[in-house]
């Protein structure tokens, strides 16, 4: 791959080319970030209706908010917000004495956020553009920070995680919904910037990942549900189907391969 600034600089585009589409994209092209995808990694029905049109772009691989147990009041951090799903399911949850805070480094799914966010009414979100290595967000100041499918994407994950640490308040939460691999991946994918922007070049080792958690200071850490993320969801785009023909794998490589990534949802605490 290319060099760290550059991969952000990459993510940004490609995020921001499926903001202006108006249309969901996991890495996996067009057709499979449907509906039925997000019901199937944790939404009901009741969720996406519950949300203003457009903003369930089927980006995510789980559902943070449905395990976040969030209360009336609560201040939440969404991490890499996108077109605001999370925010404003969230929302509900937290009411009108409670805060969303979305934070996003692409400024075309901001102005889609913000644009949803009027149309829909919703008073206690706001949406600030920034990077998660450096959210704009004061010390202390979070009682839940929640993401989905996001921190793989970053070049520096240990420094995301102990961003999240240090806008947490004393007794705060985490719990993010996102990809990690269970066995290395092929250098050919690793190398792929385009598998990288589909959320899976970047994706660190299961145990790499909950390390990165650990150090930044939590406790409590708490694994609650992995899922093989279908490899079908990740393959659909013809250039993805490209890479993978690609790589010199047998049969039985290759079928280590789909189940090494997974979908994970992790919940830690910072220390009262």
């Amino acid at each position: 791959m290319t060099d760290p600034e550059d991969m952000r600089k990459r993510v940004r585009e490609e995020y921001g080319m499926i903001a202006r589409k108006d249309t969901g994209r996991c890495g996996c092209g067009t057709g499979c970030c449907s509906g039925a995808v997000s019901t199937a990694i944790g939404y009901t029905e009741e969720d996406q209706l519950a949300v203003p049109e457009g903003a369930d772009l089927g980006l995510g691989c789980g559902n943070p908010v449905a395990l976040a147990s969030l209360q009336e009041g609560d201040n939440v951090l969404d991490l890499g917000s996108g077109a605001g799903f999370d925010c404003f399911l969230a929302s509900q949850r937290v009411g009108s004495t409670g805060h969303v805070i979305g934070v996003d480094m692409t400024a075309d799914m901001l102005e889609k956020a913000r644009r949803n966010a009027r149309e829909g009414g919703y008073s206690n979100v706001e949406f600030r553009l920034g990077e998660i290595e450096h959210l704009p967000v004061a010390d202390a100041t979070i009682d839940v920070v929640i993401s989905n499918c996001v921190i793989n994407l970053s070049i520096d994950k240990p420094q995301v995680f102990s961003e999240i640490f240090r806008v947490l308040s004393p007794g705060g939460r985490l719990m993010v919904s996102d990809i990690v691999v269970t066995a290395p991946l092929p250098e050919a994918i690793r190398n792929s910037s385009l598998l990288y922007t589909s959320c899976i070049a970047g994706a660190l080792l299961k145990e790499e990942y909950l390390d990165c958690i650990r150090r930044a200071g939590f406790i409590d850490l708490t694994i609650h549900g992995e899922t093989v993320f279908p490899f079908e969801h990740i393959i659909s785009e013809p250039m993805l189907q490209e890479i993978i023909k690609g790589i010199e794998l047998n049969e039985a490589e290759r079928k280590k391969l789909a189940e090494s990534i997974v979908s994970i949802r992790v919940g830690a605490e910072k220390k009262k």
